[in-house]
């Protein structure tokens, strides 16, 4: 037993001197003799297995990247701060102006909103409303809520994307998020995990807060991450939504309200070859006009359009409309 004790100790005497050695030995710091090239198995550029050796996926893998403005000589977007189209099957930036520019996003925050909800709440779910709903800026888009209201999470992102009712936000947030505050601090976990890095936003509606901002880069990472959920495409495709939900004694209130949307109204026509599948409007007195759609071409190529602080409606609209035109241009 001391024969086997005393081993011990000397296994350990000898561990600790070797470590000294390898500690003090450069003072400068340590040195390494084998060279170092992203080939080879040991590089943290590559994952080693049993069987294969695989590449690490880049973060920007299957997304459209643009550092700088990609222009047209056949897209007038004189009357616009920015604007952006990315085809999303062959990963392209087709157009690109101001991409990257912090704007105002108005009403197309409810885009992150909606996100965030379907991501971590769920659809049959019923949502209460406290005095957080009741919203006093003049010419905010209401749906009427009042204290107690209920309705489900699935009729609440309906109003909130084809009518963009503001209290309806609140509401959303309070109930999914437990706080109007927290739902805001995971809509900017999201952003970040999306990597629309020049977004912060600090609510759920959109109404202008100094530090309320994104970019037309940003929205379009957002909104390809939303169009992955079958219910948003179903909602935002809408060209109207009619629903009863309930007052705090159990009383039908009814809602019946038509898009935002002037394409899906009819009241505008994409170009021959594109089929607008839906999108959201935005319109504040800092933000401008603002759009956001998802279309497709006449073989189903997807694509994402923005046009951000059009000077009007008219403008944003015929701009948007020359943005699609460039679609097979």
């Amino acid at each position: 037993m001391n024969y086997i004790n005393r081993r011990k100790r000397l296994i350990c005497l000898t561990g600790s001197i070797l470590l000294a050695a390898c500690l003090c030995t450069g003072c400068g710091g340590p040195s390494y003799e084998m060279p170092y090239h992203v080939d080879y198995d040991v590089s943290s550029f590559n994952v080693v297995t049993r069987h294969e050796t695989r590449t690490a996926v880049p973060f920007a893998a299957g997304l459209c990247v643009s550092a700088s403005d990609v222009p047209s000589d056949t897209v007038d977007m004189s009357q616009a701060e920015a604007a952006g189209l990315f085809g999303l099957e062959d990963c392209q930036v087709l157009y690109a102006k101001n991409i990257h520019e912090r704007l105002h996003p108005a009403s197309l925050t409810k885009v992150m909103t909606a996100l965030v909800a379907l991501k971590y709440g769920q659809l049959n779910q019923n949502l209460t409303a406290s005095d957080a709903v009741t919203i006093t800026e003049s010419g905010a888009v209401l749906c009427g809520l009042k204290r107690g209201d209920t309705m489900s999470l699935d009729q609440a992102l309906r109003i909130l994307l084809v009518y963009s009712a503001n209290d309806v936000a609140m509401l959303i947030a309070e109930n999914v998020g437990g706080s109007v505050e927290r739902f805001v601090e995971m809509m900017n976990q999201e952003a970040v995990r999306l990597g629309a890095t020049n977004t912060h936003f600090m609510n759920p509606h959109g109404l202008t807060e100094s530090e309320h901002y994104t970019t037309v880069y940003d929205l379009y990472l957002i909104f390809n991450e939303a169009i992955k959920y079958e219910t948003f495409n179903e909602i935002i495709h809408m060209s109207g939504y009619q629903t009863v939900y309930y007052d705090k004694n159990g009383k039908e209130k009814g809602f019946d309200k038509p898009t935002t949307n002037q394409f899906l109204k009819g009241e505008q026509q994409a170009p021959a070859n594109v089929t607008v599948i839906g999108g959201k409007t935005g319109t504040t007195s800092a933000a401008g006009y603002c759009l956001m759609l998802f279309s497709r071409d006449a073989n189903g190529s997807p694509f994402i359009s923005i046009v951000l602080r059009a000077e009007g409606a008219a403008q944003l609209y015929s701009e948007m409309i020359d943005l699609l035109e460039e679609i097979h241009n």
